[in-house]
């Protein structure tokens, strides 16, 4: 691990001490390592920080700052009458990125864009399994496979996608990082040379920043495309540099180390606010922490248990400890911030005499249990582990016995969804589109089973409503569908709602143009840095 670090510390401070030298170099101290440079296959804020952001486009933009849906790659679209006929018109002379591994011979048509989406919904398609245990978790779970009916290229800048139903929220979830679209003349060329998982490790793009190099968990380096459709970054590099630890990542930040840094310690924050090198902006999270039962796993398979142990949660004590105020406790799956939001419903209050009584009337007795703890720091919950202590000692009090076990982050979001995972595991979420079925049908559908349902929570009442929310355009009644759905939840408990956080993102005084997202993304094509 030393050596690690040795080796990480050498690399970013030759790439700064180079970069200061010839070029404008923006240094962003990162949380983690991406799973891996292909969008498609992953969830993670982290991976998507590090390959959809800065190496690709979508069809569609979210407009910075907002959840707000606009022109991306494609510069305009119809709808049919009935909602299931969406018809793309591309952007011409859209140039894909050069790199050491790849000159591109065409600009962007329809083939890439067939060639990006239809891989993810048929298990036909030549490169659906290009990776050993390959899954493509977001378009699963929200169902895509079954929704697009087709998927045809009209002309080489006119691609026209029928769906099987109307979906509200289509456009949206086509501006969400999974959507990216890829090089097929690139996948081609590596499928050609029996190299096809080199997609996942040196990635291509037409997004405003070109890959060099990834060295694991210590740094990324991208460099300004040149031939970006966008308006130009300001800066000419852009580097990633790998700090799990928040602490650390604050040193770097007040040493000069890092322009940027996510997911502050709460106990440091203050200190930021009044350093006078520092500038610290601030925003309410659309997100939830949350901790998932295996809803197929006796005790936790009866509701009256999976209550019971919510009763015993002090979300406070939580909320105190790891956010030092800078949170509240959550009640329903989505945040207040988002439309739809039910303030009727009221969260299991703490009690933890109810608690004993609701598990000794279940027949439940000196249970043991697993509480899985994120090794990383994400917005919704700075300190898994701290968390993890306190819901460990909460237990206790009721007479469970738990363990809290971890793992490297790429291995815990994979074990974690296994549908024969033991315990509770602690996750979160930050919304993706601005929608609530991106919280409500992606993270508790029954077709999100196996992925982002780490639940395995199939409730044919709960998945009527925000499926039939999916085909509803008008607001009002979307509303009305999902505030029932919250009560199903509610009732259910599959989860223990934890909190929902402020989003806080401190960086040095002379940093320019970042916007914040209320998606929680780390984008750095406007950004710009005091000479």
């Amino acid at each position: 691990m030393k050596y690690k670090l040795a080796l990480a510390t050498a690399l970013l401070s030759a790439t700064i001490f180079a970069g200061a030298a010839n070029a404008k170099t923006f240094v962003y101290c990162s949380e983690g390592s991406p799973e891996g440079f292909d969008p498609g296959m992953y969830t993670a804020g982290t991976t998507f920080d590090a390959s959809a952001h800065p190496i690709y486009n979508r069809l569609l933009e979210f407009k910075p700052g907002t959840t707000q849906p606009e022109a991306g790659l494609a510069e305009s679209w119809d709808i049919s009458s009935d909602g299931t006929v969406y018809t793309f018109k591309l952007r011409p002379n859209v140039k894909f990125q050069t790199t050491e591994f790849f000159t591109p011979t065409r600009a962007l048509n329809a083939d890439d864009v067939l060639f990006s989406i239809g891989r993810q919904i048929d298990e036909k398609n030549a490169w659906n399994k290009y990776i050993n245990g390959a899954s493509w978790e977001y378009a699963d779970g929200m169902g895509f496979p079954k929704l697009i009916k087709s998927i045809e290229k009209v002309d080489d800048l006119t691609v026209k996608m029928t769906l099987n139903r109307p979906e509200a929220p289509f456009l949206a979830n086509l501006a969400m990082p999974f959507a990216s679209i890829l090089s097929k003349e690139y996948a081609d060329s590596l499928d050609k040379d029996g190299k096809k998982e080199q997609l996942n490790q040196n990635p291509v793009g037409t997004g405003p920043f070109t890959f060099v190099a990834y060295q694991q968990d210590a740094i990324i380096r991208f460099k300004k495309n040149a031939d970006y459709w966008g308006t130009a970054p300001k800066i000419d590099d852009l580097v990633f540099a790998i700090t799990s630890d928040a602490a650390v990542r604050y040193q770097k930040l007040k040493a000069g180390e890092c322009h940027l840094m996510p997911f502050p310690n709460a106990a440091d924050v203050q200190s930021m606010k009044s350093d006078p090198n520092l500038q610290v902006l601030e925003q309410e999270g659309l997100n939830i922490a949350y901790l998932a039962y295996n809803t197929t796993q006796a005790p936790f398979d009866k509701p009256e248990v999976r209550i019971a142990l919510n009763k015993a949660i002090n979300k406070n004590a939580i909320v105190d400890a790891v956010f030092q105020g800078m949170a509240t406790p959550a009640t329903n799956p989505i945040p207040p911030t988002m439309w739809s939001y039910n303030n009727s419903v009221k969260d299991d209050t703490y009690d933890l005499e109810a608690a004993k009584k609701m598990l000794a009337d279940a027949g439940v007795k000196d249970l043991s249990m697993k509480v899985w703890a994120m090794p990383v720091s994400r917005p919704y919950m700075l300190n898994a582990r701290r968390a993890a202590e306190i819901i460990q000692d909460d237990f206790a009090k009721i007479g469970v016995k738990v363990e809290i076990v971890s793992y490297e982050w790429a291995e815990y979001l994979q074990r974690s969804k296994a549908k024969d995972r033991d315990g509770a595991a602690m996750l979160g979420w930050t919304g993706d589109n601005g929608d609530p079925d991106n919280f409500l049908d992606t993270l508790l559908g029954c077709d999100a089973v196996g992925g982002n349902n780490r639940a395995q929570w199939c409730n044919k009442e709960f998945d009527e409503l925000v499926k039939k929310a999916k085909v509803t355009s008008d607001m009002a009644e979307r509303t009305k569908l999902y505030e029932q759905a919250q009560v199903v939840f509610k009732k259910e408990a599959p989860w223990a709602t934890l909190d929902h956080s402020l989003a806080i993102v401190p960086m040095a005084k002379g940093v320019t143009g970042f916007t914040q997202s209320p998606l929680g993304d780390f984008t750095f094509e406007t950004v710009d840095i005091a000479e």
